[in-house]
């Protein structure tokens, strides 16, 4: 007979430690994984980002999983039964590594280029991330109750296509980049984490297969450092600590609040893409067995983000694809609170901190290229074969972004000759970079609408092809597509100059057009359709 549902409750058994390894693995590398970006490819202060912004963002993780391991507990207790897997739960990776590469980090060299010493432009970057990351929270408030509609709404290959285009330029390029600086020790990584993860095969003693690559990588680093003589990377010179920020009247989050409006083109994709996902992964875990409620597990991720970012954090958490995979491991309901536990203390007392000072960057950069391979596949498989073409399609403003990412690399040009180089534009058309910089800024709604529209449109839905056109028409209006402003920001077009209302112009009609012409060609084909009068 079944156990009586109040005697179930939290319990510790051996697949719990399976998936507790696994799970902080993912979460560790993650915040690592954006550490480093902001530390050694922005410059961005070691004692603020391990010190400020780690702390909190782990916290924000700590609450989750302890709510998710709850919402696994009452789940067993109604259901009577003693083999519910919570589900996994952490950093959202895409939006992490997207806050640090797309708005964290320029925010950083944008206030050192107007003459901010490091400090207070770090200080300043922080206030903008915890604003960021409240934003995303609030807005998750809502959609937590509308979150099946949605996924109803927007075809898949629209939300996918624009995950997978972030995926597979930033998340997956970028480190690819990092990973050829260390060749050897990148591409021995890179192979064992596809051999394991993508060719299944065997790890010896059944290690976890990323920590068995990154312990490989790590090693060959060392060896390499000994052998050769080359120098060994320097590790950042402090542990962090807990130093969670309260917003203060003269400095402080909510004075952030107005800078981080002008990424609301990034903050609310984000958000909603992991509402959606929230929203699948449940599905998922439903279809393995455990039948958790859509709102409850959407309103526990919301409310971990905003503990995120009251509390100094500064990227938005999510649950994770994979609830099956966890299930099959064993796992119940404890790996998420012990996961939680270790990623919020650990965040807090330097584990983040060891991980940049002995694990080399070319030895983490190949989780994050399989993360954006696996995304990209993924959004292929989960939209019908017709919609493929929708989904390569939602590519290219990502690629836009990547591009302009480089090419304003305060690296290679000054924030001064950038935009001397923007303003080179004729009387009648943008220059070639003017073009780029503006089909890349709001590049994640851009490749949802495109995604969307071509996809709506394969499905001969011509309406709704036109509306998502009028949508686009719309958001140009405003700069949340194709901003013309340098910094992606949004605007009211009667407020810009001459020459920028033009612009502004020349995209919106760019979309009514279309959607005129496709509207009058569906009524010519209904026509031709509709039977003949004798």
């Amino acid at each position: 007979m079944p156990q009586a549902p109040r005697t179930l409750g939290l319990r510790l058994v051996k697949g719990d430690i399976n998936g507790f390894i696994a799970l902080s693995i993912d979460n560790l590398s993650v915040l690592a994984l954006f550490a480093a970006v902001l530390i050694r490819g922005f410059g961005v202060p070691g004692e603020i980002v391990l010190g400020r912004m780690i702390p909190g963002t782990a916290f924000g993780v700590l609450v989750g999983d302890a709510l998710y391991c709850w919402l696994a507990v009452r789940l067993a207790r109604r259901e009577g039964r003693g083999d519910v897997t919570a589900m996994p739960f952490g950093l959202d990776t895409p939006s992490t590594i997207g806050m640090g590469l797309l708005v964290l980090g320029p925010a950083f060299a944008h206030w050192r280029a107007g003459g901010l010493g490091p400090q207070a432009a770090a200080l300043r970057t922080w206030d903008l991330g915890m604003a960021s990351t409240v934003i995303m929270g609030l807005l998750k408030l809502p959609l937590s109750f509308v979150g099946r509609r949605l996924g109803r709404l927007v075809p898949r290959a629209g939300l996918l296509g624009s995950l997978a285009g972030i995926a597979l330029l930033l998340i997956g390029f970028l480190p690819f980049v990092e990973l050829m600086r260390e060749p050897i020790v990148g591409f021995l990584s890179l192979g064992l984490v596809l051999y394991a993860l993508v060719a299944k095969g065997s790890v010896p003693a059944r290690l976890p297969a990323v920590l068995f690559a990154v312990l490989a990588g790590t090693f060959a680093h060392y060896l390499l450092a000994a052998t050769t003589g080359a120098g060994v990377a320097a590790g950042v010179p402090i542990a962090a600590h807990f130093a969670p920020q309260w917003p203060t009247p003269d400095r402080g989050m909510f004075g952030a609040f107005g800078a981080a409006t002008a990424y609301l083109p990034l903050l609310v994709p984000f958000a909603l893409l992991t509402v959606i996902g929230g929203v699948n992964n449940t599905e998922s875990a439903r279809a393995a067995g455990d039948d958790y409620d859509v709102r409850s597990i959407l309103l526990a991720e919301a409310v971990a983000t905003l503990a995120a970012g009251l509390l100094g954090g500064v990227a938005q958490t999510t649950p994770y694809i994979g609830h099956p995979a966890y299930k099959e491991m064993g796992a119940r309901s404890a790996y998420t609170l012990l996961a939680g536990l270790v990623i919020g203390i650990g965040g807090t007392f330097g584990v983040v901190a060891d991980l940049l000072r002995w694990v080399p960057l070319a030895a983490l950069a190949p989780v994050l290229i399989f993360v954006a391979i696996d995304i990209t596949t993924q959004a292929f498989r989960a939209v019908p074969a017709r919609h493929a073409a929708a989904v390569a399609f939602a590519f290219f403003p990502s690629i836009a972004r990547m591009v302009t990412i480089e090419l304003s690399d305060p690296k290679f040009a000054s924030p001064r000759r950038f935009a001397a180089l923007l303003a080179a534009t004729s009387a009648t058309r943008p220059s070639t970079l003017e073009t780029i910089v503006a089909l890349g800024n709001g590049f994640i709604v851009t490749a949802t609408i495109w995604g969307a529209f071509l996809a709506e449109m394969i499905d001969r839905r011509t309406g709704a092809a036109v509306a998502f056109l009028v949508a686009g028409a719309t958001l140009c209006a405003f700069g949340v597509m194709h901003s013309v402003r340098a910094d992606g920001g949004v605007y009211l077009p009667w407020a810009l100059p001459a020459g920028e209302r033009f612009e502004v112009v020349q995209y919106c009609g760019a979309y009514l057009v279309l959607a005129v012409v496709l509207a009058g060609l569906a009524a010519i084909d209904r026509r031709s359709r509709a039977p003949q009068r004798r």
